[in-house]
């Protein structure tokens, strides 16, 4: 095969894929013919061929996806007018202390924001895959410790934790809580997402559009 016909295989597969697709499965399509190299400068071609179109090819944490421009949000959401899920202030801020300070214990998490943090909480943010317990602290009862998933940073347009909003003052637990809730009221990005045959029509899956709702502030923790 040429490298014609195989860079386009390749976007056909990239275009198709309904999750982000790793260079792993991008050789399988080739029968492992096709080297890691020769892949990475058709993946640098296709996108340079989609520059100045609506829909870009973009590196994520768990491989390579088509999404839509940030501009073309306006322009999208017309076609899906539901309201997207909320996530109170609380929410954010515990998912920033896990992504800015990961690992962390749920104690830790309590004793930066100063209050308790409920399990329905924590719950909230396994269910929806951007948290995860990686494992447990030695120390007395073995607290679980958390940290962020790679489908967070898929939904947040990231290829790595390195991406996150920089901190003027990376001890300030303040500063990442606000920037990491300000970068998740950004618009989201729409993944391409090819219709099945019992599709009735294109569709365009947001990855992410959190909105902060107030939520009452509960006691400061004893632990």
């Amino acid at each position: 095969m040429n490298m014609v016909d195989a860079k386009r295989v390749l976007e056909t597969a990239l275009m198709c894929a309904q999750q982000p697709l790793p260079l792993k499965n991008m050789r399988e399509l080739f029968a492992d013919a096709i080297g890691v190299d020769s892949i990475k400068q058709m993946l640098e071609d296709l996108r340079n061929d989609w520059a100045g179109r609506g829909m870009e090819l973009v590196s994520v944490a768990t491989g390579w996806r088509f999404q839509s421009r940030p501009e073309m949000r306006e322009f999208l959401d017309r076609l899906h007018p539901e309201k997207p899920p909320k996530y109170t202030r609380a929410t954010l801020e515990t998912l920033a202390i896990i992504a800015y300070r990961q690992p962390v214990t749920r104690g830790d998490m309590e004793d930066i924001r100063g209050v308790t943090i409920s399990s329905l909480l924590i719950k909230q943010l396994e269910d929806r895959g951007w948290v995860e317990v990686i494992g447990h602290r030695e120390a007395p009862g073995r607290p679980a410790l958390f940290a962020t998933t790679k489908q967070f940073l898929d939904d947040l347009g990231l290829a790595s934790l390195d991406q996150l909003p920089l901190l003027e003052h990376p001890a300030q637990a303040g500063d990442a809580l606000e920037d990491l809730a300000s970068a998740m009221e950004e618009p989201a990005v729409a993944a391409l997402n090819v219709p099945t045959a019992n599709d009735a029509g294109p569709q365009m899956t947001m990855s992410l559009d959190a909105h902060i709702t107030p939520e009452p502030e509960m006691g400061p923790s004893h632990e």
